[in-house]
């Protein structure tokens, strides 16, 4: 499978045009039961392996503030982790599932790194993670491989 070319946002449209009224319900209900993960929440291309994960990763922080800057996608994923955030004293394993709970948490901790990001990425990190950032994200932004 060949990789995006960097800054290539469609594909996420394009994936989301499928499904996002799926997704949203999902979490608005606070119980994620299709497969969505990669492209509403999306995290660095590399923490993941699978095809889904290599095609929706973003290639670090200058993608994640491409697609935050979209005027589609970058209100969806904010209004998700609002959304996210009305499921107060619910760990977020019970909403989306052991596994993508850690990307939610890959996802956010990615875009609270961008300059002026919005408070809700903190937010969430906060709320569902006790303010703790994922490390395997912080590890590859802090090593160079995707800053």
């Amino acid at each position: 499978m060949s990789l995006p070319a960097p800054d290539d946002l469609h594909r996420f449209i394009l994936a989301q045009s499928r499904n996002y009224a799926d997704a949203e319900r999902e979490i608005r209900q606070g119980k994620k039961t299709s497969h969505w993960m990669w492209y509403v929440f999306p995290q660095l291309r590399g923490l993941g392996q699978s095809n889904f994960a290599q095609l929706y990763g973003l290639d670090g922080i200058g993608e994640a503030a491409a697609y935050l800057a979209d005027p589609v996608l970058g209100p969806r994923l904010i209004h998700m982790c609002d959304l996210m955030l009305t499921h107060t004293g619910i760990p977020a394993q019970n909403i989306l599932g052991p596994i993508d709970a850690r990307k939610l948490r890959s996802c956010a901790t990615l875009f609270a790194r961008l300059p002026d990001a919005p408070l809700v990425f903190a937010q969430v990190l906060d709320q569902f993670y006790d303010g703790q950032p994922c490390p395997k994200t912080l590890a590859l932004l802090d090593q160079g491989l995707h800053g």
